[in-house]
């Protein structure tokens, strides 16, 4: 059994449009994955430790990721990850999964805005400018190179100058700030949020346009939207059908759907979509077993600790 750490996954320099066919591939296979839904513990002060695991029979791979959030860590957001050999039961390895949540979400979003944006190069609206954020518009731009995104910011303290600065030497992107809630939404064709709470909903109705791609990847503050947006696509039907409103979406599909074509995904340009596209283990779990294999083979890993090879007793 080894343990991979953070820098040994960050060193290897993954390129943005390889996690993007990391996340398609996977979502390939998830129809004969089996995808328990995960267990969230919430706890007081948006405090949450989720158990998640996926069996992937073609990658002979069993894995469970852990992540929690406590607001007054820093970072807030981690998360570790145990691989397994599905058939032995070998416990592979203890890997940090930070790199891997953070990237793999980024690509998913990325990948979801590519496959259902109504045009191509309009206004990609932005709040919430973490690490999930950059990821999402790393792989966005890496995936789109033809395209210039004229990206808009919510300002809040100094995080969209920062931001900017992250990105200022890609040339296929520019950059507005706005102050409030209802300029950001106003005519954006994709919003992406990546703020992990709101208490109450970000905008009213009437400032959502024809046509919009709306990306909660955390999901709270767009309830209201979920009551009269014309499509809801979602990354594992488990994780949403006990969303409030599940009952009252007008469409519901699996985005995995879409990329094995069961479903057409956006068949209007006016139709106004939603992509809960939350986190499943089944993109961690491929990653993990990317990375694992990868570094096998180059003989890259950090610590390898052996399991008595024989029956022990007390």
């Amino acid at each position: 059994m080894r343990i991979i750490d953070f820098k040994t996954i960050s060193d290897l320099n993954i390129s943005y449009s390889l996690c993007v066919e990391w996340v398609e591939n996977a979502l390939k296979i998830k129809s004969e994955s089996k995808l328990p839904a995960k267990i969230s513990l919430k706890l007081d002060n948006n405090v949450f430790f989720n158990t998640m695991p996926c069996y992937i029979p073609s990658l002979n791979k069993i894995g469970v990721k852990f992540v929690s959030r406590y607001p007054k860590r820093t970072p807030s957001l981690i998360s570790d990850l145990f691989l397994f050999d599905s058939e032995n039961g070998d416990l592979l390895t203890m890997m940090n999964a930070d790199w891997i949540t953070t990237m793999r979400t980024g690509a998913v979003a990325a990948l979801t805005i590519k496959k259902l944006q109504s045009i191509k190069g309009g206004v990609y609206s932005f709040v919430g400018l973490g690490n999930t954020a950059r990821a999402t518009l790393l792989c966005l731009l890496s995936i789109q190179p033809e395209i210039n995104h004229y990206v808009r910011l919510l300002s809040y303290k100094n995080q969209a100058e920062i931001f900017i600065e992250r990105f200022k030497d890609f040339n296929n992107v520019s950059f507005e700030i706005v102050e409030t809630n209802e300029e950001l939404v106003k005519n954006a064709d994709v919003i992406v949020s990546c703020v992990t709470a709101f208490d109450s909903n970000f905008a009213p109705d009437e400032l959502y346009k024809e046509g919009v791609l709306l990306v909660p990847v955390h999901t709270r503050g767009f309830q209201n939207c979920d009551l009269f947006f014309d499509k809801v696509y979602g990354d594992d039907y488990d994780h949403i059908k006990d969303f409030k409103y599940f009952d009252k979406f007008k469409f519901f599909a699996e985005f995995s759907d879409i990329i094995s074509g069961l479903d057409g995904g956006r068949t209007s340009n006016k139709e106004r979509i939603i992509a809960y596209n939350i986190g499943i283990a089944l993109h961690d779990i491929y990653f993990a077993s990317m990375l694992y294999e990868y570094l096998k083979e180059k003989d890259l890993f950090y610590i390898d600790i052996k399991h008595p090879s024989d029956k022990f007793w007390v």
